[in-house]
């Protein structure tokens, strides 16, 4: 790279942190700018998290919904990528340091490194309640469930088959009411004819949440819609539920001792260290406080963005969402191209919200568009689209659309292999 430009000074350097979302836009978003990229990323793949959870409930292979960076941005001559881990920034000397010792230079900086599950203070629960947020979390995940279908089977006492065929989820929202209706359906109809000794269809399957209604974020009324699908697919729902233990022999909740070999968290998220490393102000889930434009304070070259940003909006945070990851992505790389070619600075960042959604199942979802509202089996189709339309790249839209169709049709025969083994279910937080 370290082209030059027309006055034969080299080209501004953007270094990208994260190639989720909100770093693969801004690069791409970067492509015919005259300045060098460099997207960072501790991962070789570009993961589409919203179908993570079908990943973890065998719906999907690992590999239909990631993608290698190199291969998305292989046509933009002016972008390198680099595999590895980001541990620090050097504000004054315009540096970002990798773990192995590199240092990279940037004119500007751009952080997209995303959030983990948090478990407010109870990180060794981290084992036994794995979260959701990577590849590897899907894989154990599903590792776990088909498990506990295969120890069932060979289990000596209906106890011990109770324990083991009893799922509990932590967190309802759209992560957890998506895990609920999966893991219902694999019970109900991809595995209820492939045991002998065990009945799936049996399987426990429990939500609990700690407020008062499933999906809080969306109104009341579909909030309704989602609880009754869910009791409809015969998952049990226990709101108003704090969690106050959890082991390998189940949880405790409210006082009460829930036994269970199986417990997945969806209950929240914290976001990745950047704030200690800019050494700038954050909020309680460790998000970094950005200014209008989403750079921050004393330093208009860095920019943070995604999960990892909170941007106040009418006087309330954005949802940390695809769509507003990739809206700030393309904003930044516009603030870029036109400070370098001396354009009129952009007004503030303005986040457009398009709509809410959250899918019950292989036959019902529920959309939240403002004053339009649709639920049911409409709205699952539409969710399907718009997942489909947000993923990166034309190709990647084909290829998942047909592995999508087919695990529809086949109940994802091909995705329920047990592979892997049991290990730590969260990495330590840091940087992609």
């Amino acid at each position: 790279m370290n082209a030059m430009i027309g006055s034969g000074k080299p080209r501004p350097r953007v270094v990208i942190v994260g190639a989720g979302f909100g770093g693969l836009s801004a690069a791409m978003a970067l492509a015919r700018v005259p300045v060098d990229v460099t997207v960072i990323d501790r991962r070789n793949f570009h993961l589409f998290q919203p179908l993570l959870y079908q990943v973890a409930t065998a719906g999907l292979n690992p590999s239909d919904v990631a993608w290698p960076i190199r291969s998305v941005l292989r046509d933009q001559a002016n972008t390198r990528v680099l595999l590895g881990e980001v541990c620090g920034v050097d504000l004054p000397a315009r540096r970002v340091r990798l773990s192995d010792g590199r240092e990279e230079p940037y004119d500007w900086l751009i952080l997209a490194t995303g959030a983990t599950h948090t478990y407010f203070g109870h990180d060794e629960w981290s084992g036994v309640a794995p979260g959701l947020k990577r590849i590897d979390d899907a894989t154990l995940i599903r590792r776990r469930i088909l498990l506990a279908f295969e120890h069932a089977e060979n289990a000596m006492s209906e106890e011990d088959r109770g324990r083991l065929m009893t799922f509990v989820i932590v967190g309802g929202g759209p992560t957890g009411v998506e895990l609920a209706g999966a893991i219902s359906e694999l019970a109900q109809k991809a595995l209820a004819a492939d045991f002998r000794m065990i009945d799936p269809r049996r399987a426990r399957i429990v939500l609990v949440e700690g407020g008062p209604r499933l999906l809080a974020a969306f109104p009341p009324s579909l909030s309704q819609f989602a609880h009754d699908a869910l009791q409809g697919m015969g998952v049990e729902i226990q709101l108003n539920r704090a969690v106050s233990g959890c082991d390998s022999s189940g949880i405790t909740v409210s006082g009460e001792k829930l036994p269970a070999r199986t417990v997945l968290w969806a209950a929240g998220v914290v976001a990745s260290p950047a704030a200690l490393w800019l050494g700038v102000a954050a909020d309680r889930a460790g998000r970094v406080q950005v200014q209008y434009n989403l750079s921050i304070p004393d330093h208009p070259q860095v920019f943070v963005i995604g999960d990892t940003a909170a941007f106040v909006q009418d006087g309330k945070p954005i949802p940390g969402i695809a769509p507003a990851a990739k809206q700030q992505g393309i904003y930044v790389a516009s603030t870029i191209r036109n400070a370098i070619s001396r354009k009129r600075q952009l007004p503030g960042f303005r986040y457009r919200h398009y709509g809410s959604l959250a899918t019950i199942g292989r036959h019902s979802a529920v959309i939240d568009f403002g004053k339009v509202q649709l639920r049911g089996w409409f709205a699952w189709w539409i969710w399907g689209f718009a997942h489909i339309y947000f993923l990166i790249g034309a190709r990647n839209r084909l290829l998942v659309a047909s592995q999508w169709l087919f695990s529809y049709l086949t109940y994802g025969r091909g995705a329920r292999l047990i592979v892997g083994s049991d290990g730590a279910s969260k990495a330590p937080p840091g940087a992609p």
